[in-house]
């Protein structure tokens, strides 16, 4: 499986943005997604995951309420509606893909999409 994703940019604190991820390969429906955030200086850390069915999403505390994770397996496609973003929302954002589960942990994920650059102002 081989990611893409798009879609981040520079935004004001309270704006919105809609990351995707693009898969190709014909099993995509088959694999669970997550998406992870790293900023500068820090960790690598896991933002939302999302089963093979869709039935089954998790979020990280910190983004509850204000991101959405969904799928679009006939587009093999993974979004992120990012709502009321906040200037510690700034990061690279990264996708990943998963055969067996939807992990919170980047180490579990088999394939990494490169990342895509969100900036949120204060």
């Amino acid at each position: 499986v081989q990611l893409q994703a798009s879609g981040g940019g520079l935004v004001g604190a309270g704006g919105s943005l809609r990351l995707s991820c693009a898969a190709s390969g014909r099993t995509f429906s088959s694999y669970a997604l997550g998406w992870f955030r790293q900023a500068p200086g820090k960790e690598r850390e896991f933002v939302a995951a999302i089963s093979w069915t869709g039935g089954m999403t998790y979020y990280t505390n910190s983004v509850k309420g204000r991101f959405t994770i969904s799928r679009d397996n006939a587009k093999n496609t993974v979004y992120l509606q990012m709502d009321s973003l906040k200037p510690e929302d700034t990061a690279v954002y990264y996708c990943a893909a998963d055969p067996s589960r939807a992990w919170t942990r980047a180490i579990e994920y088999d394939y990494w999409g490169q990342g895509t650059e969100v900036t949120v102002s204060s």
